[in-house]
């Protein structure tokens, strides 16, 4: 079985094989339906299109896009084709970071037969390969889920156990720092959370860093060492790109904040801000 990441040529090689789906999952914070729009004029031959709002997330819950009862996810898997004999291939625009959360999400629910397409759509035209814009529909299938009860962590627990855990924090230093916040209520990060970027997990080019790279990144984070890790962002999205890199190099285990700094920061919950964790207020 392929690892958690999967390199373009070896997607035009299996493309074509009955087990293998593939599923763009293009999605802006500025304009959500951008990537629907954008999916209808090209994509990969042979992809489905999951919303990350409609289809990847719960109506309500906590933040902004609420990880989706099991049962559901499986509807919605089941409907568009997917069965539990499939390799899942996810890709977005390039960099990952919408594409980890299916991959996640799939981990969740007890399926492993999935990866992410390393530099996704960009990559996939740099090199060249075939783009179209023909829908494509599969008969429904029938998906079991197995979901895991350990690899999630709520605000609460997160709040005492704050300072015995590694926390990283996935989004951009500036919104780490509370400089700016675009969507949130609330500037700022998680008292005891270290500033760690997904983009920094990515080359010039949107694919991953070397795995020499990224276990060197997350070793000086500290991953390596640490009895548990947790990773948060804006809304649980991009925080699956740091569990997808981890994995990549052999360092397993780490937790999902899934409301993560949108359920936080509306809980009313202690805000720390600038460059240093800060600590956890009583």
């Amino acid at each position: 079985m392929p690892g958690p990441l999967v390199s373009v040529s070896w997607l035009l090689h299996h493309l074509l094989e009955p087990e293998v789906r593939v599923v763009d999952v293009r999605w802006y914070l500025a304009d959500p339906d951008r990537g629907k729009a954008e999916y209808a004029v090209s994509h990969i031959p042979g992809a489905l299109y999951l919303h990350l709002d409609e289809d990847l997330s719960a109506p309500t819950g906590d933040g902004r896009h609420p990880l989706p009862d099991s049962e559901r996810l499986a509807e919605i898997l089941g409907g568009a084709g997917i069965g539990n004999q499939h390799h899942v291939v996810a890709y977005d625009e390039g960099g990952g970071g919408v594409a980890a959360r299916l991959w996640w999400m799939l981990g969740h629910v007890g399926h492993r037969a999935v990866s992410v397409l390393d530099g996704g759509l960009w990559a996939w035209r740099a090199a060249e390969f075939p783009i179209t814009s023909a829908i494509t529909t599969h008969r429904p299938e029938v998906f079991l889920v197995d979901e895991r009860d350990d690899d999630t962590i709520g605000r609460e627990e997160l709040r005492v156990r704050a300072g015995s855990i590694l926390l990283l924090d996935a989004r951009d230093p500036e919104r780490y720092e509370g400089l700016i916040e675009p969507v949130d209520p609330v500037a700022g990060h998680i008292p005891t959370a270290v500033s760690a970027p997904y983009s920094d997990n990515l080359s010039e080019s949107r694919t991953f860093l070397s795995p020499e790279a990224i276990r060197a990144r997350f070793v000086e984070l500290g991953a390596a060492e640490a009895d548990e890790v947790v990773v948060y962002c804006g809304s649980g999205v991009t925080a699956c790109h740091h569990i997808l890199a981890m994995e990549a190099v052999g360092l397993q285990g780490a937790r999902l904040y899934p409301g993560s700094w949108s359920d936080w920061s509306k809980a009313g919950y202690p805000v720390a801000t600038g460059p240093e964790p800060g600590e956890m207020s009583v």
